[in-house]
């Protein structure tokens, strides 16, 4: 049985077209915990999926689009060591990122990613405490990667020698119709934006292919200009050992380059698989994301790598400083010089369309993930379970960031960077921790290098660009005082997704309803022995007046984790001592009486009566017992949950105190 709350009977019907606003608004809201939230959760059985290239596509706009600025940014950090520095981050992508999260993959099939392996980790309050400032960080990372491609594709559209003048300063104004257009895509649909995707994606590499071949053929038509790069390389540095530790130094400035690892997982969902995967065992889509994954990061390197070395070579180093021709669009510099200037637009369009879409990428993985933990933690409401009230409201924080920095791509790299960076390192250790569970020692040591890695990485990022972990902060702080908001609001809600009584329980519900009303003693499960049930049981007849003759059943509520939101309710019935006894665990224990009592009415059609006796101490400190530990004072709260569940007076559980 599901529980929902009842409408009042008393609420005016809705107007026609609010109601079909409303029904457009919510579709695909799911009731269930964790199946199906967001666009990419499990599909339903009838629903094929994608193949996995094509899933590839709607990652590979955020990794693939880092193109459009990445060998800038190597340019800027090692200058003539860019193509060295360049090979450290491939390396540390091959070696570190894809090993990781093809683990990650196989431990979280369903998209969790690793935020949802470190849940487990920890129990209570601290976990969901955990998840939270994970979630500030991964927020940080795909709010951020929205309004700054947004923002890099605007810089390309005013730089193009075509864009007419009065376009020259208008980069806000062009990032925030880019962000509408985003968000308007995503309105439509999810599978709208998988076929966005492919061709964007498709048009962008075979553009990007015929800019590196003509760069290659003039580096090997004047091979002077590598000559020239080795005699200034030499001259700055004294020995290859020199190179090679100021490339490692300053490789953590190149890490935006590994972004698009953590929601290549998060969409895992998305991917067909294979015929015989099933929900407990889908290997054919834990395959076919590892093939995900590394066909996109081969790709990636051998792009990176040839880019790096295409402009080291090819380019003045003074063109990649700010108010340079490459500053922020390397390679289309080299488009626009080599293939002429109408290619060089052709290609300065499918750049603009590509960062435009990267934002789809980080999109697709906050879809994911709030429905996926803040609804299930009870911060959230119920509405963020549907894509598009979401779309919505990431649209409208996408605007607000966009104004705030205004549209200044350099101004909010930091922030990316350690978004990309914690989400890795969170990735690698759950990875560490899931390794050595499963006791597998050499991986278990593997991955605790490379998450030692990742920690320098993420150190030297902080250090040296502090201001990205403060715009984090911001982001942190705003989703745990929502939560907790959204939590406190909550609290007074059923909180039971299913009621469901064993044949024991069922047994003893239809002995005493055979009587009469059913009469439930709320019973605190500590001592359990005969002369604690027989002094309760008068106690109450004595304080609330249960008539003579009449038997009862006592109700048991243990507390398993207060932490817990929602959760299915099983009902058992016993004998003890001569009492019949109904036991249950649930996240609270007013919550779960109600939940019990409801569905008690329901089965026997008759409303139950509840007894209790009041609870010494501070209606405060009672308050915030039930919060934290889901107890306190459990009579006017169970009252309140039902009150708010039941309108109607005549069909409310009564709630009887002594």
């Amino acid at each position: 049985m599901t529980v929902t709350p009842v409408k009042p009977a008393h609420t005016e019907p809705e107007r026609p077209v609010r109601r079909r606003w409303r029904a457009w608004l919510l579709e695909g809201l799911s009731e269930q915990s964790a199946r199906h939230p967001g666009p990419h959760g499990t599909p339903p059985e009838e629903h094929e999926g994608h193949s996995w290239w094509r899933v590839m596509c709607l990652t590979g706009v955020d990794y693939f689009s880092t193109l459009g600025y990445q060998p800038g940014i190597a340019a800027l950090a090692a200058g003539l060591l860019s193509p060295l520095a360049t090979l450290v981050l491939i390396a540390l992508t091959l070696l570190g990122a894809l090993p990781v999260y093809r683990r990650v993959a196989r431990e979280s099939p369903h998209g969790e990613g690793s935020i949802a392996m470190l849940e487990r980790l920890l129990p209570w309050w601290a976990g969901k405490l955990f998840v939270l400032v994970l979630l500030g960080f991964a927020a940080t990372d795909f709010m951020i990667t929205i309004t700054l491609s947004a923002a890099d594709a605007s810089a390309h559209v005013v730089e193009n020698p075509f864009a007419p003048s009065w376009m020259r300063h208008a980069n806000v104004w062009i990032t925030l119709l880019l962000l509408a257009g985003l968000g308007a895509v995503f309105l439509k649909g999810f599978r709208e934006a998988i076929r966005v995707a492919v061709l964007l994606v498709g048009v962008y590499l075979v553009l990007n292919l015929v800019v590196l071949a003509t760069a290659v053929w003039h580096v090997a038509a004047g091979p002077e200009v590598v000559g020239d790069w080795w005699r200034s390389l030499t001259t700055d540095y004294s020995s290859p050992f020199a190179m090679i530790g100021v490339a490692l130094l300053v490789f953590p400035r190149l890490a935006l380059g590994m972004s698009g690892f953590e929601t290549g997982v998060a969409v895992m969902p998305q991917i067909r698989g294979g015929t015989g995967d099933t929900y407990d065992n889908p290997a054919g889509r834990v395959r076919d994301t590892r093939r995900l994954l590394t066909t996109a990061a081969l790709f990636m390197s051998c792009f990176l790598l040839v880019s790096s070395l295409a402009t080291t070579f090819l380019i003045p180093a003074e063109e990649f400083e700010k108010g340079g021709e490459a500053n922020g669009r390397a390679l289309a510099y080299l488009a626009h010089r080599y293939l002429g200037e109408v290619f060089g637009t052709v290609y300065d369009v499918s750049t603009i369309a590509i960062l435009w879409f990267a934002g789809a990428s980080a999109l697709a993985g906050l879809l994911n993930l709030v429905p996926r933990f803040l609804p299930r933690y009870g911060m959230a409401p119920e509405w963020t379970r549907a894509v598009r009230p979401l779309v919505l409201l990431f649209m409208a924080v996408s605007v607000t960031i966009t104004i705030l920095f205004d549209a200044d791509v350099d101004a909010q790299g930091g922030a990316y960077a350690t978004g990309v960076l914690v989400l890795i390192l969170s990735a690698s250790f759950s990875a560490t921790i899931a390794a050595r569970h499963r006791g597998h020692r050499a991986a278990t040591a593997g991955f605790a290098v490379i998450s030692a890695v990742f920690a320098y990485t993420l150190v030297t990022n902080v250090i040296e660009r502090p201001d990205g972990l403060k715009i984090a902060s911001f982001f942190i702080a705003g989703i745990l005082l929502s939560s907790l908001g959204s939590r406190i609001s909550r609290s007074f809600e059923l909180r039971a997704v299913n009621v469901t009584f064993d044949e024991g329980a069922e047994r003893l519900i239809d002995e005493v309803a055979s009587t009469g009303p059913l009469r439930i003693i709320a019973n605190e499960p500590d001592e359990r022995d005969e002369a604690a049930y027989r002094e309760k049981e008068y106690s109450q007849r004595e304080e609330t007046h249960i008539p003579d003759g009449s038997p009862v059943l006592f109700l048991e509520v243990t507390v398993q984790d207060s932490s817990d939101f929602t959760a299915d309710l099983n009902v058992t019935g016993e004998h003890r001592h001569g009492a019949r006894i109904l036991r249950v665990e649930g996240p609270g224990v007013p919550n779960t009486i109600a939940a019990v009592l409801m569905e008690l009415r329901n089965r026997t059609d008759r409303v139950p009566h509840a007894y209790f006796n009041w609870t010494e101490g501070h209606p405060l400190s009672h308050l915030l017992r039930f919060l934290v530990f889901g107890d306190g004072e459990v009579a006017p709260v169970t009252r309140e949950v039902l009150r708010r569940a039941e309108p109607d007076l005549s069909r409310r559980p009564r709630i009887h105190v002594g």
